[in-house]
């Protein structure tokens, strides 16, 4: 009897922690960075405007890009040079802060490092969504995901340790010498991606035939557009953390050394999320994610109205959210587009949460600046209501079919 070694289960498990293992340090090196990044833009010389416009451009230019990168990985099906690529770009970016003395020189490596994540996503999305067809879409980004944020939760656990234990020399050269090391997750994630694409150098054959339909010349169907623009809300609501860590050490709610070990526990959060949110997903379907977008509508008030403990359970909420919008909202998207059409669903998806996002961040900023933080909460919390209440029109379509 002839076996069949690629196209099983297992193997299509064995790739997604491949991949969860490449996450892992790729997250420990860019979220260790983005966990210090408002404070040591602040330590150059930046204002709060520039912080949340900064962040608002590259995280549009980032998603924007994706619409391109997406299209043409489907056309040419070159998964793995726009995926080896865009890491190398990306995860060389933050630690190359350590040797600059400018905070506008600084704001370009930040929109370098969305460029190269721009580069790499929505091929990235897509193989982990061929996988996903052998495990429940759910299972198969809940656990990526959860590997994805335990590195998310050791990089700025570490930072948080280095600032804790290293008094010697100036506070911004403690800076310096930590974004310096991301560089060591950075060849480890570039590495593991490498022996991954010898080991399956043809991902797009672990997908198996859905009743998925093609998309026509229409273009994609109703429920996708849902998903899409509720997300979008969604995004001009959030609050980038660079942001929350400029609020933070400017109200001294928690001192400087603290500011990234809170990240670090919205990241653990982030990955327990992911994993129950993916198995709640391949059991009620996309009624799991009512719950992203009622756990986000809280996140600002807490945060930013809050003391210590209100605080904290904003953070909490806000991995949630992050949790699972890269798990389930993911899973929800694959589950509506054909194989052959995927990755530049992903990269639509990508480019339209960027420009909301981008909206969303400079407005929030500039209230930040001049009307300060319930200017910012009512805000969230007035498009994030809109966002949820939007998604809700999704079950009346779907029940429809």
């Amino acid at each position: 009897m002839k076996k069949t070694i690629k196209l099983t289960k297992r193997s299509a498990i064995i790739f997604i922690i491949l991949f969860g293992l490449v996450s892992l340090f790729a997250d420990m090196n860019y979220e260790g960075g983005r966990s210090v990044v408002g404070q040591f833009l602040k330590l150059l010389g930046s204002s709060a405007f520039a912080i949340g416009l900064a962040a608002g451009i590259g995280e549009f230019a980032g998603y924007a890009l994706r619409f391109v990168s997406g299209s043409i990985a489907d056309k040419t099906r070159k998964y793995w040079i726009f995926i080896i690529a865009g890491y190398t770009l990306q995860l060389c970016s933050l630690p190359m802060l350590a040797f600059l003395d400018g905070w506008e020189l600084a704001v370009a490596f930040l929109f370098f490092e969305r460029v190269g994540k721009a580069v790499r996503k929505p091929a990235h999305d897509a193989v982990i969504s061929f996988a996903s067809t052998h495990t429940g879409s759910g299972f198969g980004f809940g656990l990526h995901e959860a590997m994805d944020q335990i590195g998310a939760f050791v990089g700025p656990a570490l930072f948080s340790i280095l600032l804790f234990t290293v008094k010697s020399g100036t506070e911004i050269q403690t800076y310096r010498n930590g974004l310096l090391l991301l560089f060591i997750p950075a060849a480890l994630a570039i590495g593991i991606t490498v022996i991954a694409r010898f080991l399956f150098p043809h991902p797009e054959k672990f997908e198996i035939k859905s009743k998925t339909p093609e998309i026509s010349g229409k273009g994609y169907s109703r429920p996708y557009w849902i998903i899409v623009i509720a997300a979008g809300l969604l995004a001009m609501g959030i609050t980038d953390f660079p942001l929350i860590g400029l609020h933070l050490k400017k109200t001294g709610a928690f001192t400087e050394e603290a500011i990234p070990l809170l990240y670090a526990g919205a990241m653990a959060i982030d990955a327990a999320a992911a994993m129950f949110f993916g198995f709640l997903y391949d059991r009620i379907g996309v009624k799991a994610l009512a719950g992203l977008f009622l756990a986000e509508i809280f996140t600002a008030p807490l945060v930013f109205l809050g003391s210590f403990y209100t605080i904290i359970a904003g953070m909490a909420l806000w991995g949630i959210s992050v949790g699972t919008q890269e798990s389930i909202l993911k899973a929800a998207i694959a589950d509506r587009v054909p194989a052959s059409k995927r990755a530049g669903a992903f990269g639509l998806f990508n480019m339209l949460f960027g420009l909301f996002w981008f909206a969303g961040s400079a407005l929030i900023g500039l209230m930040y600046d001049r009307l300060g933080v319930y200017a910012v909460s009512a805000f969230s919390v007035a498009v994030q209501g809109a966002a949820f209440v939007y998604f809700l029109k999704i079950f009346r379509i779907e029940r429809k079919h």
